[in-house]
């Protein structure tokens, strides 16, 4: 499938499953895609894969070195974290606690160079105390993720968690929520000041309507949809999109960038 997307004029993989760490596990009794990645980065063709979705339980020292080393593999990855707290991973059923988690991402950043590393969490999950949204808080400060989206808890029936006891106020899981949004929001700023002057990669999607000159696309640390985006100014180049190109970051808008092509 990769092979015809490539030939198709497909420039980017997004690789992506329910928990895209187990690929391989029902079919071969276990995890593969370590292997499935190195044979993906030989299509000739395709320019960025990007990895969303991996759950901390299969990150194996072999997986990281298969991301490390290469060459179409970009350095981003998606883990739906959800929360820190030992006691709500245990409600929530997730396979992983606070120390591995840490452990995890220790040795994610340690081993693939410039990682932007993406996560996601959620508040108001039943029973869900003041001290342990305190601690997710402190966890998100602390760790500094590149990217992070926030979930307030919803009620579905039919779904494990709606049998549990301790539901919260829906103005509670919604003050969590942005108040962890607010931390995370001035992360992201103090990056993207340092990011100015500084060169990057941008995938062009398409230009601007009604202004000349004028792009808009991704970097490397940009999922569609659900990340930031570049805008640039081609100063005289003509652009395409799936082209990428070299910018140089000159200014910052909130969560997205503004770079001039090189």
């Amino acid at each position: 499938e990769a092979k015809q997307l490539a030939e198709d004029g497909v420039k980017v993989l997004n690789i992506v499953a329910q928990d895209t760490t187990y690929y391989g596990v029902d079919c071969y009794g276990e995890p593969r895609l370590a292997q499935l990645l190195q044979q993906l980065n030989d299509v000739e063709g395709i320019e960025w894969i990007r990895l969303l979705y991996f759950y901390p339980m299969y990150i194996s020292n072999e997986l990281i070195d298969v991301i490390r080393e290469s060459k179409r593999i970009i350095p981003y990855i998606d883990m739906p974290l959800q929360h820190i707290n030992d006691v709500v991973l245990k409600r929530m059923a997730r396979r992983v606690n606070k120390q591995q988690t840490i452990e995890t991402i220790d040795r994610l950043r340690a081993g693939i160079p410039n990682l932007c590393l993406r996560t996601t969490m959620l508040t108001g999950f039943p029973g869900e105390t003041d001290d342990q949204f305190d601690e997710l808080l402190q966890f998100v400060n602390e760790t500094r993720f590149d990217r992070l989206g926030v979930f307030s808890y919803s009620f579905e029936e039919a779904t494990p968690s709606a049998n549990l006891t301790d539901h919260i106020d829906e103005d509670i899981k919604e003050s969590r929520r942005e108040t962890l949004m607010l931390a995370q929001q001035t992360i992201m700023y103090e990056r993207n000041e340092l990011l100015i002057q500084s060169k990057i990669s941008v995938m062009v999607d398409q230009a601007v309507p009604q202004q000349a000159n004028a792009w808009v696309g991704r970097s490397q640390a940009d999922a569609p949809d659900i990340d930031s985006l570049v805008f640039l100014t081609g100063n005289g180049t003509q652009l395409s999109p799936g082209q990428i190109v070299e910018a140089e970051v000159v200014a910052v808008n909130g969560y997205d960038l503004i770079g001039a092509v090189l």
